[in-house]
């Protein structure tokens, strides 16, 4: 739920690399397409064009492609009850700018729609749906014994952080993001937030200017005790991941998952700098089908095509569930009914609902990656919305993904 928080100028200086004080532009100008533009009329070209706004490492898919058969059900004509209104796929897509719709039952192919200028071939940024993708790699990193337990403290594996306020957090409250280091993750004018000193420190090309960033925190509360959702702490995450395993996280999620879930193309990771460290909390861009494919591995608990296990027996329901007080359904911030696992975003249990069970990762500008198990449906949505969130289109995307698993039952 990045959307609240981030002013959209902001957030998109910072995904492309620049401070905050970067390049003045206003809505009302129309320029010709270029990475670096963030106007409505051009996002969804940048959001195809990461790679020419920072540096990136690629993530080479492995030989194997799994194939994703068309559904005997199709969703073309789908409806759904929204407002005493009945919407249709195409009033969404219009009226949410969508860039891609994909859903897949049982790993059949049930709906695929593409918009805003995409087709299967393009790739489209993630935002923060990285957030669990990187959470995967940590369960992957387990799995492999390369993070020994996830109450070892961060210092374990970095040891730089030994005196900083992290030198004791747990692993498991990082990938909670209950660790109880002060983080902002909102636009402040005054450029005093963390957020604005984590755009900052990706436009400094410095390495290590994330990490150093995270060492300069303070404490609020005890870990535990509070979700606070921080960009930063992923890419803590994502640094502990490498250094743990010895590999970049491009590299160890094309060994550990890109390969083995049988992805079709290479995505590609935005860097800190040059040969750098990933930006573990948002900067892969992949196809839709593969968005999908993804989704599929953790709906399959993580074993993959070969049928190696990748993840710890348990990790899906582990990750897409809280499983602590702070990030019950309901805790997380006012009015606001979901819950947190591990990096991902688990709508509330329901008896009867269909949604019940299910989780999703979230980036802002309308990204999602949908999964529920009870149902066996998988679904990823591209968006370019004009602001970082919107409370109303968020609704709807639950409202049109449930339509389809409704659809899709038996």
């Amino acid at each position: 739920m990045d959307g609240m928080a981030l002013d959209r100028r902001t957030l998109l200086l910072a995904a492309a690399g620049l401070a905050a004080a970067g390049p003045a532009w206003s809505q009302d100008e129309v320029a010709a397409p270029s990475p670096l533009d963030t106007t409505p009329e051009n996002q969804a070209y940048t959001f195809r064009n990461q790679d020419q706004t920072r540096p990136v490492r690629p993530i080479r898919r492995g030989p194997n492609i799994r194939p994703l058969p068309s559904h005997a059900r199709a969703l073309s004509g789908i409806s759904y009850p929204l407002g005493g209104a009945t919407r249709t796929l195409d009033d969404y897509m219009t009226r949410w700018r969508t860039g891609g719709v994909l859903v897949l039952k049982r790993g059949e192919i049930a709906l695929e729609r593409y918009g805003m200028g995409n087709g299967p071939e393009s790739r489209w940024t993630s935002f923060s749906t990285a957030k669990s993708m990187t959470s995967t790699l940590a369960g992957a990193a387990l799995h492999d014994g390369a993070i020994r337990s996830l109450d070892d403290p961060v210092s374990r594996y970095l040891p730089t952080f030994k005196g900083s306020v992290y030198e004791d957090v747990t692993v498991r409250n990082v990938l909670r993001m209950c660790s109880g280091v002060a983080w902002k993750e909102d636009y402040d004018p005054k450029g005093v937030s963390e957020v604005v000193r984590l755009a900052a420190a990706m436009a400094a090309d410095r390495p290590g200017a994330v990490l150093e960033l995270m060492r300069s925190l303070s404490r609020t509360v005890p870990q535990g005790t509070r979700f606070n959702y921080s960009t930063g702490e992923t890419c803590l995450l994502g640094a502990i991941v490498s250094a743990a395993t010895g590999k970049p996280l491009a590299d160890y999620y094309a060994d550990r998952i890109w390969g083995p879930a049988g992805m079709e193309a290479d995505g590609y990771w935005q860097l800190e700098t040059k040969n750098g460290l990933e930006l573990a909390g948002l900067g892969v861009s992949a196809r839709l089908r593969d968005y999908g494919r993804f989704g599929q591995f953790v709906l399959e608990d993580g074993v993959a095509r070969d049928g190696r296990r990748i993840l710890p027996v348990g990790w899906r329901d582990l990750a897409g569930q809280p499983d602590s007080e702070a990030t019950g359904f309901g805790r997380l911030l006012p009015g606001y009914p979901l819950g947190y696992g591990y990096q991902w975003w688990v709508l509330p249990r329901q008896a009867g609902s269909v949604h019940d069970g299910a989780f999703t990762a979230q980036g802002i500008f309308g990204q999602f990656i949908y999964v529920n198990p009870r149902e066996q449906v998988v679904a990823v949505v591209w968006s370019a919305w004009r602001k970082s969130w919107e409370d109303a289109a968020e609704l709807e995307t639950y409202a049109l993904l449930g339509a389809a698993a409704e659809a899709l039952r038996g």
